[in-house]
């Protein structure tokens, strides 16, 4: 089984910095015909949860346990461990749908447990990747699910909106897998992570494609 190569920490979705506000850019475009709007897709009840907003808020460093796990690469994750299964309907075929924010998601599992509530602590696992298919991080490496408080800003506002839901979003249900393009501005943006000596494990500006499995609250 192959790991990261001399690594501190890891790459995860949690911030390094709240990012502010970023040019308007089309993140996703051009887009395949497998990708389609919401004006196009049946469109889900959004959930009550509401999206962190943190467009006006200067930057600021994460709290130390925010920050904790979060560290400068200098590998990359080639090989996944299997994820556990789960009692949950497959959903085929799986086409991504944009939301207005720019976020898309497409469910590959649909769970069947309770959906994440604003505040609460939960758990997930996920495996992350640039539009190349370079996987810069996964949990399931390391044999632990991600906990973190969902909706607190303590994750990248594509994590909190794709798991919450809103925006014409459904939200994840505990035992769901839900696949997460999340444009640069509600990722990284133009900071990009892990950057050490001119290079970035997670360029600015990039597209990132997120396998989110919800496990549950913690």
């Amino acid at each position: 089984m192959s790991s990261v190569a001399s690594c501190i920490g890891t790459c995860n979705p949690r911030k390094l910095r709240t990012l502010g506000t970023l040019p308007s850019k089309d993140f996703n475009a051009p887009e395949t015909s497998r990708i389609k709007t919401l004006s196009q897709a049946q469109k889900s009840s959004p959930s009550s949860g509401q999206v962190l907003q943190l467009n006006n808020e200067k930057p600021s460093l994460l709290r130390r346990r925010e920050a904790i796990g979060f560290g400068f690469c200098f590998g990359l994750v080639d090989v996944l461990l299997p994820g556990q299964p789960t009692e949950a309907a497959e959903v085929a075929p799986c086409e991504f749908t944009v939301a207005p924010s720019g976020l898309a998601f497409c469910d590959k599992v649909v769970g069947k447990g309770a959906e994440a509530v604003k505040g609460q602590m939960i758990k997930a696992h996920y495996t992350g990747k640039l539009e190349n298919g370079k996987v810069f991080d996964s949990s399931y490496n390391r044999g632990k699910p991600l906990t973190f408080r969902i909706g607190a800003g303590e994750v990248i506002k594509g994590w909190d909106q794709g798991i919450l839901g809103g925006d014409g979003i459904p939200p994840m249900l505990a035992g769901g897998k839900r696949t997460l393009k999340i444009p640069a501005e509600l990722a990284y943006g133009a900071r990009g992570a892990g950057c050490r000596g001119g290079s970035c494990i997670i360029p600015p500006y990039s597209v990132l494609l997120f396998d989110v499995e919800f496990i549950g609250k913690v």
